[in-house]
């Protein structure tokens, strides 16, 4: 009989045995889950929201609209064409060279044609001939001593040699290339001795007289320029020469840093001192628009501003706290912004040191 109770108890002793294994496992587990918590809670940083953070603020003070930005462009002449000949032909002489300033219609290379002159010559000759016919003939029809049909072939042979001569006489014109505009002559391509052809080009004219200047003005400073209003313009090397340019385009589409071109028309002055492609600045403010300096406002930097572009924000210290303020801005100059509601004098706003800043936190001004 003791044999037979040893070996029933056997197996229950051994579950007893696995189920005591396995709640002390799921306890060390548990232990060892918790403690490891505990561990990665005290390396966590815990942020106190009541601790001052550290700002750097500014007092605003009504200022003076500066009118000292200004935008970097390029002088570029009004006109510029290279000349080629209207017909072909060898180069007998050029008249100008590279630097020579010309009028409108001065003539500038002179084409070989003296076969024209000579088939211009014949073409006389032939019509000298045909307007004695055409007396005799006349004569001769009115007393019906010959067929008007000879009469008619005649004045057709007439008509026709006209024709021929007014085409050679415009073909004669055609060899003396003369300048389309007045401007300095800036580049040759071709010497006497070669031959020209059209579409080939011989000389380049450019007008200087009347300049482009184009800047880039980046999409949230468009507005500082209008159609048609008169603004300053200097040349880098001649800062001391005060132009006068007008625009005469905005773009309507912006290049890949999201700037739009603004193109102005500026009068050069009289011995052309203003070269095609030197650069130059312009000043945003309009010559024939009220002097804005005169009058004061609260400006900011544009980086003291948090929010959205449509409704701005900025922090305002008060009593110790940081609070979010609306703001309006009525006008941005480069990287500042001129505040027409939201802000008045005396008002402390942080500058710098946004990590944790939050509205109502505590601030330490640095």
């Amino acid at each position: 009989m003791s044999s037979i109770t040893n070996t029933n108890k056997s197996p229950y002793m051994k579950n007893i045995m696995y189920l005591v294994v396995a709640i002390a496992l799921i306890a060390f587990a548990v232990v060892r889950l918790k403690s490891n918590k505990e561990i990665t809670k005290s390396r966590v940083y815990q942020y106190n929201k009541e601790q001052a953070v550290n700002v750097q603020v500014d007092t605003l003070k009504p200022e003076h609209i500066k009118n000292d930005i200004f935008y970097s462009g390029t002088f570029e002449p009004n006109k510029e064409s290279k000349i080629s000949a209207d017909i072909q032909g060898k180069v007998n002489s050029i008249l100008v060279d590279v630097g020579s300033t010309v009028k409108k219609g001065q003539p500038l290379i002179q084409l070989d044609n003296s076969l024209l002159k000579l088939q211009l010559q014949s073409v006389d000759i032939q019509i000298e001939g045909l307007e004695s016919d055409v007396k005799r003939y006349t004569v001769l029809a009115n007393a019906d001593a010959i067929q008007g049909i000879q009469l008619e072939k005649s004045v057709l042979g007439l008509k026709s040699a006209k024709v021929q001569r007014a085409t050679l006489n415009e073909q004669i014109n055609k060899t003396t290339i003369v300048a389309p505009f007045n401007g300095i002559i800036t580049a040759k391509f071709n010497e006497e001795g070669a031959f020209a052809a059209p579409g080939v080009p011989l000389l380049q004219i450019t007008d200087i007289s009347l300049l482009k200047f184009t800047v880039n003005v980046p999409e949230h400073e468009l507005n500082l320029f209008k159609l048609n209003q008169i603004y300053s313009l200097t040349a880098d090397v001649f800062p001391e020469i005060k132009l006068s340019g007008k625009v005469t385009m905005i773009g309507s589409k912006a290049n890949m840093s999201n700037s739009f071109p603004v193109q102005f028309s500026v009068n050069n002055t009289d011995d052309l001192k203003i070269k095609s492609g030197m650069f130059g600045k312009v000043n945003p403010v309009a010559i024939d628009v009220k002097d804005e300096s005169e009058n004061k406002y609260i400006i900011i930097s544009a980086s003291s501003i948090t929010g959205t572009t449509n409704q701005p924000k900025v922090y305002v210290v008060k009593n110790g706290k940081a609070v979010l303020q609306n703001i309006t801005i009525s006008k941005r100059v480069q990287n500042k912004v001129v505040v027409s509601k939201g802000l008045t004098e005396g008002d402390i706003i942080v500058t710098n040191g946004f990590i944790n800043l939050f509205d109502g936190i505590n601030v330490n001004i640095i």
